[in-house]
């Protein structure tokens, strides 16, 4: 991953004090990515594993993308293990994709609190999200992207799954909650 810091046009408004990392080939940097987001197909393999039992398998995923946050991967529940997810308590706002959901994980050996989350009635543009469901990598013992593993977004609160064709800095890293 590059750190090279010379001067790079970005799409976005980048907030004063926020200097963006290069991205170098093949990488893509959070700054070039839209607000409000755009949503787009995966032509990757996108898998998720807990207690080794693979939860999730697909070709067909899609990602939101939106500046300052790595992408964010939503799976088919057709891709997802019959009966790995059960409803969990609570709800969020998103002003683009409207109400989440949340899901708790059941391999039958372990449970996965609030793992992962859903629109069930995505707002205008995200109707292709309605029907799939997004894990925090941070929940999760394993996101893949492809062959790479996956690592979490910073912060607690954010979804977005880290590899090395994504440069930041990232929301959700220290310093971060003004963004």
């Amino acid at each position: 991953m590059t750190t090279d810091l010379q001067p790079y046009r970005f799409r976005g408004r980048i907030p004063r004090g926020i200097v963006p990392v290069v991205p170098g080939p093949d990488q893509e940097s959070v700054w070039d990515y839209p607000r409000p987001p755009r949503v787009e197909a995966v032509p990757l393999r996108i898998r998720v594993v807990v207690g080794g039992v693979t939860v999730a398998d697909t070709f067909d995923a899609i990602r939101v993308l939106e500046t300052s946050d790595p992408p964010v991967y939503y799976i088919p529940r057709a891709a997802i293990d019959p009966g790995a997810l059960i409803p969990a308590t609570g709800s969020s706002f998103c002003e683009w994709k409207g109400d989440a959901s949340y899901w708790t994980i059941d391999t039958g050996t372990r449970q996965v609190e609030r793992a992962g989350w859903s629109y069930e009635r995505p707002g205008a543009g995200f109707e292709a999200i309605r029907g799939h469901v997004a894990f925090y990598a941070s929940k999760v013992d394993e996101a893949w992207v492809g062959d790479e593993r996956a690592t979490p977004q910073p912060g607690h609160f954010y979804g977005g799954w880290v590899t090395s064709k994504v440069v930041g800095p990232f929301k959700g890293e220290p310093g971060t909650q003004a963004w």
